[in-house]
């Protein structure tokens, strides 16, 4: 089952919720930090509490990277869990030219074989191509993100009176004749979303910053369904995965992103 294939099914089911495993050893239960693959152990126990409801998972690179090997071993362990339908994500920002992009699209797709990838596309399209080139993956390129200093280069006004994002999404979608690329736009960018999303064609849009960054879930949703785009996943990583301390981790994750699901459903069958 290909990438799009994957999260479309997902949809179709109002499930759009990505679990972000930004998994830090410092943050997990207290009882699981001595164990020797702790980092894989939580993850273990988040996937097999949450797998029937999320849409997908998301795995941030730099979480696993500061552990060297173990923490690549973590990884692709972790990966291993994941149910086959359900899209996953390698959050790796990757942006490089020629060789160099090459091997990191053979890494995250061949040798880690997630079924999508985070990119940042300021090197421009040669930094990009090596990906796309992989047609049954998908390909989540920042547009405009989340955090407070997408005011420095992300939201620079250009001469011809748009934004430099603006730009970067037109870009996008001429890029996207395979159908494999989406775009990454902060949930913290509520009013920018509003009025961008005819800005987005076919792209599937990937939204981090709901929770611990300030954005609001339910302003999202009903954005989205306002504008009738079904193409959408909203990332939640610490406000899911560390919402309980106890043995019973897992469970107290299951029902914050139960609490989720429900209200996306509720705010869908609003707007119907």
């Amino acid at each position: 089952m290909n990438a799009k294939t994957k999260l479309l099914k997902k949809f179709d089911e109002d499930k759009h919720i990505c679990v972000g495993l930004d998994t830090d050893i410092n943050k997990i239960p207290e009882h699981l930090r001595k164990n020797e693959d702790a980092v894989y152990e939580f993850n273990k126990t988040i996937i097999e509490n949450t797998h029937d409801l999320a849409a997908a998972y998301k795995i941030n690179f730099a979480f696993y990277e500061q552990q060297g090997t173990i923490g690549f071993d973590a990884m692709k362990k972790t990966l291993e869990l994941i149910p086959e339908d359900i899209l996953t994500i390698g959050d790796a920002k990757r942006g490089d030219i020629g060789n160099t992009s090459n091997m990191y699209a053979k890494a995250v797709f061949d040798e880690f074989q997630f079924d999508s990838v985070t990119l940042h596309p300021y090197m421009g399209f040669d930094s990009i191509s090596p990906f796309l080139d992989y047609e049954e993956k998908l390909n989540f390129i920042l547009a405009l993100t989340s955090n407070k200093g997408a005011s420095d280069f992300e939201k620079l006004k250009l001469e011809n009176g748009t934004y430099f994002y603006q730009t970067v999404i037109e870009k996008i979608s001429e890029w996207n004749d395979k159908g494999n690329c989406g775009i990454v736009f902060g949930a913290t960018q509520l009013e920018e979303l509003k009025t961008n999303l005819n800005r987005f064609n076919e792209l599937f849009v990937l939204l981090p910053g709901v929770g611990a960054q300030g954005g609001s879930f339910e302003d999202v949703v009903t954005c989205f369904h306002e504008a009738g785009n079904n193409n959408y996943l909203v990332n939640i990583s610490r406000g899911i995965i560390y919402a309980g301390q106890n043995e019973d981790f897992g469970i107290a994750a299951r029902n914050v992103l139960q609490k989720y699901n429900f209200t996306l459903k509720g705010l869908i069958s609003a707007k119907s």
